[in-house]
């Protein structure tokens, strides 16, 4: 609007003409909001407050009496309180273009004042130093003029007369000495690694060779074995056949071989058993019909002995009895050759072989001779007992006791 101002942030509207003063100020200052300005009666004027920048670059002289030249640059601007907005606006407001170049003269002043207390060393040392030095020189002024001083800053020191360069020159050279000791230590490690790694590309590429090789070799070994899976396969697979058909001939060869146990071998064993004790059983037969013909031969022997003995005896004593043993003695070899008849003739079934078949004869002559014995007793007895046991001793002798059974 006509009549309504309203500055901006970094702006401070002055106002002169009103009857309201700030302080000692003869005017009225607004920061931070609009107000009314009345028309001819009073008059508005803007003062910055934005950031300033003045550079400097002066020539001074140290305490040792050399040129050096210094660039610096400051950073100020109107302060934001009352005081130095009016101390500023009595001093720069028809001027603000020219209050950077006033700023710098005074700093450079205050540059060459404190620049000449100073050494070339503690200039370069204690950049900060000389700033702050600068800045607290030069606060009563800044203050009267209204201005605040954000910073000071010390860009770059000129040789002029080269001494900075000869003061640096034994450093440089000892710095260079140190660089070359450097770079030949890490020429030399370069060097070392470089034939470390050379030797290692060497081995990598020998090692490589041989595993390239070896897989070569793997790979042909595979495409031999791959050329005679079929040839192997085949060999493997008649080997099975072969094997078995090698088992079913064992196993025929086997079945044959029982059969021919139990068709041939067992039935011919069964045979030849069977003859063996056939022959036994006729060797054994024969051999009892000897022994039975012998026994009964001695036995008959035996017995004309004796009746022969009793006809002796009887003759010589006159004993009837006697005469009658003597008969029946001779009636002995007649039995006894009739019981080996019905013994040869007979199915006799012998549990103990020869000695039973001898005590089958043995039985039928120790009843002969039993009669024999009575007959013998009855004679030395008394007449009576002679003549009453004979008959019952001749009936049995008649009935033949002992003879076998069929």
């Amino acid at each position: 609007m006509l009549f309504w101002h309203v500055p901006a942030p970094n702006e401070a509207l002055l106002i002169s003409g009103s009857k309201r003063r700030a302080g000692d100020a003869q005017f009225r200052i607004v920061t931070g909001h609009g107000c009314w300005v009345m028309p001819v009666k009073q008059k508005a004027s803007l003062l910055s407050l934005s950031l300033r920048e003045a550079e400097i670059a002066e020539e001074c002289v140290t305490q040792q009496g050399i040129r050096i030249a210094v660039r610096a640059v400051a950073v100020f601007k109107v302060g934001d309180d009352q005081t130095s907005i009016a101390n500023a606006a009595r001093r720069f407001l028809d001027e603000q273009t020219g209050m950077e170049q006033l700023v710098g003269r005074i700093f450079a002043g205050h540059l060459r004042s404190i620049i000449g207390g100073l050494t070339v060393e503690e200039i370069i040392r204690e950049r900060d130093r000389v700033a702050q030095e600068i800045k607290e020189g030069s606060h009563s002024e800044m203050e009267k003029l209204g201005i605040v001083v954000d910073a000071l800053q010390i860009q770059e020191i000129g040789d002029v007369s080269g001494y900075i360069t000869n003061l640096a020159a034994p450093h440089a050279a000892a710095v260079a000495s140190t660089a070359r000791i450097a770079q030949a230590k890490s020429d030399q490690e370069a060097t070392e690694r470089e034939q470390q790694a050379a030797a290692l590309k060497a081995q990598y590429e020998r090692d490589t060779a041989i595993k390239r090789a070896g897989f070569l070799a793997e790979t042909e070994q595979s495409n031999a074995l791959a050329a005679q899976a079929g040839p192997l396969s085949q060999a493997r697979a008649s080997q099975e056949v072969i094997e078995a058909q090698t088992a079913l001939a064992e196993r025929q060869a086997g079945l044959a071989a029982q059969r021919l146990e139990a068709e041939v071998r067992r039935p011919a064993d069964a045979e030849a058993y069977r003859q063996r004790a056939l022959a036994e059983a006729g060797r054994d037969r024969t051999r009892f019909e000897a022994d039975g013909r012998a026994y009964t031969e001695r036995t008959v022997a035996q017995a004309h002995a004796d009746a022969n003995d009793l006809l002796a005896a009887s003759l010589r004593h006159g004993n009837q009895e006697l005469i009658a043993a003597s008969r029946v003695v001779e009636q002995l070899p007649a039995l006894a050759e009739a019981a080996a008849k019905g013994m040869a003739d007979a199915q006799i079934t012998v549990l103990n072989g020869a000695e039973g078949l001898g005590q089958v004869v043995s039985g039928i002559v120790g009843q002969g001779l039993g009669i024999l014995d009575v007959l013998q007793k009855k004679a030395v007895g008394t007449p009576q007992a002679r003549n009453a046991d004979l008959p019952s001793a001749l009936v049995n002798l008649d009935q033949h006791p002992a003879a076998p059974r069929s």
